[in-house]
């Protein structure tokens, strides 16, 4: 039978669809019976193409399902899509007609629970704190008393009023805030665009440039926190060049800007105590401080008057010391004058003796001669003086000097060498047997008058001398048990009493 022949195929009320409307039916489907979902899972196989959209795939232990982020919707996300992360989604399931695939189109991602929340935190620690953002060398010091604080935080919450209250308790200062958002998805952003922009302000320029800067928040979750965990954030409080105080969230509570900031205030409140000192109290301490300055300065004064009144008490009299030396000079004026006259006298009897072709100039070439060697005279004279008492007075202090370091040094070697003495004559007591003697001890002689030291060094018939503390007796030996000879010399190994059996000799 021929295909041409074969009966016609059975009737069928199933209705017939193309590819696509059975695509776009189970579509609107779908769509329908799912309009809103949230899924938990674990990312896998992110992928970013140029077209700006995320795509990646939502997986637990037994099923798959694709997920499709639009690149409108990735910003409003308010965190970065990675592997691995555990997430979860909120969107509408639709299909993908083009591979016959359902899928999720998300418009809300949260990370799944705080335990990811803090492995993703842990994962970015890690990873800056290996590039070196949290390097106690990359710590600045915060300046004494800045003249502005900068401050980055919400204008409209209680932590900016702490802070200028603070302030203006403590030491008050000129305050620049740079209003920002804490909380959200652009708080981010708009933190580390503050942090950066007051670091942009020139030294002189129109608006002043902080000394120091305060990023602070009030306490939150771990969520409501998040903005202070972000990477931007983190990087620019690391590359910040004016000194910056962290104070996000309570005391119990860390984010990573405290990691990279040169300060962690546990509060707002503590940050603006960070950034400035005590006003009262540095009032208290200059005053202190001049108070020690000026006692000091009248225990020098008093010190120095009381040394002066010393030194002064050392030296002569200045009006004797000085009409001693005006009478020296009178002397020596005098001696001079009477030298001067005889000298002339002398010179007058030659010339009247000499033949002279011209008195007059021989004389008044003598008289030159004369007033020089009298000029030459009285200036030896005068430093002949000086020098004879100025020797004389350094010779007597050395002589004073050496008398007084001999009669010390005789001193001290009759004092060494009496104790040497007295150290040597106990040793040489310690040393004699004599002291042993009076132990009770006896010291043995033979008849040749050597020290006996033991029994096998006798024999019977041997007379011996035993000394005692108090004298000599004599002995002789009845029951010898030595036979060898007697040793012309005692042997030097053995010193001191004798032994045990020499009882037996007596």
């Amino acid at each position: 039978m021929t295909e041409a022949n074969a009966p016609d195929a059975a009737p069928s009320n199933v209705p017939e669809f193309s590819v696509s409307e059975l695509s776009f039916a189970l579509k609107r489907q779908l769509e329908g019976a799912f309009p809103r979902v949230r899924v938990r899972g674990e990312v896998s196989q992110p992928s970013f193409p140029r077209s700006g959209h995320c795509y990646f795939r939502l997986k637990d232990e037994n099923a798959v399902l694709d997920a499709v982020c639009w690149k409108t919707t990735l910003p409003r996300l308010g965190l970065r899509v990675e592997e691995g992360m555990e997430v979860i989604a909120t969107g509408k399931i639709t299909t993908y007609a083009g591979s016959s695939r359902y899928q999720i189109i998300i418009d809300r991602l949260e990370l799944a629970g705080e335990g990811a929340l803090l492995k993703l935190l842990e994962d970015r620690r890690r990873k800056l704190a290996a590039e070196g953002l949290f390097d106690a060398a990359r710590k600045r010091t915060l300046p004494f008393l800045p003249e502005l604080v900068g401050v980055v935080t919400s204008p409209s919450g209680a932590v900016i009023r702490d802070i200028l209250h603070r302030l203006a308790d403590r030491f008050p200062r000129r305050v620049l805030v740079w209003p920002v958002a804490v909380q959200g998805e652009k708080a981010a952003g708009e933190v580390a665009a503050a942090i950066a922009g007051f670091n942009r302000l020139p030294q002189e320029g129109p608006v002043p440039r902080p000394d120091v800067l305060i990023v602070a928040r009030g306490g939150g979750s771990l969520e409501d926190l998040w903005a202070f965990n972000e990477e931007i954030v983190v990087r620019a409080a690391a590359a910040s060049t004016i000194p910056l105080i962290s104070a996000v969230g309570h005391e119990t509570d860390t984010t990573l800007i405290d990691f990279a900031s040169d300060r962690r205030a546990p509060t707002p409140t503590a940050a603006a105590e960070m950034a400035v000192p005590v006003r009262a109290d540095l009032i208290a301490q200059t005053l202190d401080f001049g108070k020690r300055t000026i006692s000091c300065l009248n225990r020098t004064l008093r010190e120095a008057t009381v040394a002066l009144a010393g030194l002064a008490r050392g030296l002569g009299d200045p009006l004797r010391l000085i009409e001693e030396r005006q009478q020296r000079l009178d002397v020596c004026g005098e001696r001079l004058a009477l030298a001067i006259r005889q000298l002339v006298e002398r010179r007058d009897h030659q010339l009247a003796a000499a033949r002279l072709v011209s008195p007059v100039a021989v004389i008044n070439a003598k008289e030159q001669a004369l007033a020089g060697e009298a000029r030459v005279l009285e200036g030896a004279m005068r430093r002949y003086v000086g020098d004879t008492h100025q020797k004389i007075e350094r010779t007597a202090e050395r002589l004073e000097q050496f008398t007084d370091r001999l009669r010390r040094c005789m001193t001290e070697l009759l004092v060494r060498g009496d104790e040497r003495t007295g150290q040597l004559g106990k040793l040489l007591e310690s040393y004699s047997f004599h002291s042993v003697l009076n132990r009770g001890f006896a010291l043995v002689h033979n008849q040749d008058g050597h020290p006996v030291l033991t029994a096998a060094d006798t024999r019977a018939g041997d007379a011996l001398s035993i000394e005692f503390a108090d004298g000599h007796i004599g002995a002789k030996v009845t029951d010898g048990i030595g036979s060898a000879p007697r040793p012309a010399v005692a042997s030097p190994r053995r010193r001191g009493g004798g032994s045990d059996d020499q009882g037996s000799l007596l």
